[in-house]
């Protein structure tokens, strides 16, 4: 079968591999789908903190149940996503049903080969059924469930004024699931086609690129508080640390993204405004499900957040191009 490896940094090549054997409590899954995220972009680039080469990437993915144990509610032919996240089941996390930050955790694409292959054996409890889905909606399922748990990290509520910086494919679904639970949302991001593509055509009411004037446009925002909740979905250092001035009062602060950075903090602001933070760490069946509800509802405009698909054979040659091209890609999806 067909296999995409990235064998060391800027280094992608396709291999022909054999097929796996599913063992008993594992269904075997044709892949017909894979997102490509920030995640994949940084194995691509060398600086993803916890990955060791060759990798085959793809965690963001949509199939059909090949092989399945009998008896299974699982059916052969039968559209499916994936939850990546893979936990061991008996360490302290999963002990407190968090097994989206398991000690052991084995993320596909990650800390294990992924995706981008024709065929992939996973846990069957790992496998969630997307019935009533196309497979392009089964394949954006992850990335946006990523954002629902960090918006269920927030606790965001109606009351709350909102701001998630970074308008990648991550923020953008941070600020779908606020702008769901009637919070009033601001979006920045550096750059502005981004930002109008996200106004214009996912419905993010409020953005703003950065640069001068940006603290007192978001003062104005939130008559001089600044905001209940920040999330940082921009996987730079430095745009975490800018987050903390953004946070108000009794405010929480939220950290979607991963950096390999040691980030740090005025501690007399931290504590004079007796900021929460957060992290939040991948996704969970539960919202997993919140996710397909909500693309089923026709809720999240998955259409318009898909703006590139290519056959995944050509991922060595496309990949370049989605990375110089960021500011036009929202969600990349490979085809099989």
């Amino acid at each position: 079968m067909k296999t995409v490896v990235c064998e060391k940094p800027f280094a992608l090549a396709i291999e022909d591999r054999p097929l796996p054997q599913r063992k008993p409590g594992e269904a075997k899954i044709r892949i017909r789908r894979v997102g490509l995220c920030g995640t994949d972009y940084h194995i691509f680039a060398g600086n993803q903190p916890f990955l060791a080469y060759p990798r085959v990437m793809g965690h963001e993915l949509a199939g059909e149940v090949a092989e399945v144990d009998a008896g299974s509610p699982l059916q052969v032919g039968q559209v499916v996503t994936i939850n990546p996240y893979l936990p061991c089941g008996t360490c302290v996390a999963c002990r407190k049903d968090k097994p989206n930050c398991c000690v052991n955790i084995q993320v596909l694409g990650v800390h294990i080969d992924g995706g981008m292959t024709e065929f992939l054996c996973v846990p069957a409890d790992a496998v969630i059924p997307a019935d009533g889905l196309s497979l392009d909606q089964a394949a954006m399922v992850e990335f946006l469930a990523v954002g629902a748990h960090a918006v269920r990290r927030g606790a965001v509520t109606e009351q709350d004024r909102v701001l998630v910086v970074g308008a990648g494919p991550i923020g953008i679904g941070v600020a779908l699931f606020c702008q769901f639970t009637g919070a009033a949302v601001t979006l920045i991001d550096t750059s502005s086609e981004r930002l109008d593509y996200a106004h214009l055509k996912v419905g993010i009411k409020h953005v703003r690129a950065l640069g001068e004037g940006l603290p007192d446009f978001l003062k104005a925002q939130t008559n001089g508080d600044f905001f209940d909740v920040v999330f940082d979905a921009t996987g730079s250092g430095q745009a975490i640390e800018k987050g903390f001035s953004y946070v108000a009062h009794g405010g929480r602060y939220v950290l979607v993204s991963v950096v390999k950075n040691t980030i740090s903090f005025s501690d007399p602001e931290f504590h004079k405004r007796e900021t929460t933070l957060l992290g939040s760490r991948n996704a969970t069946k539960e919202d997993f499900d919140h996710v397909i509800s909500k693309i089923r509802s026709g809720e999240i405009p998955s259409r318009i957040l898909n703006t590139h698909n290519f056959d995944l054979t050509d991922t060595p040659v496309v990949i370049k191009e989605l990375i110089e091209n960021q500011g036009k890609v929202l969600k990349a999806i490979a085809n099989l």
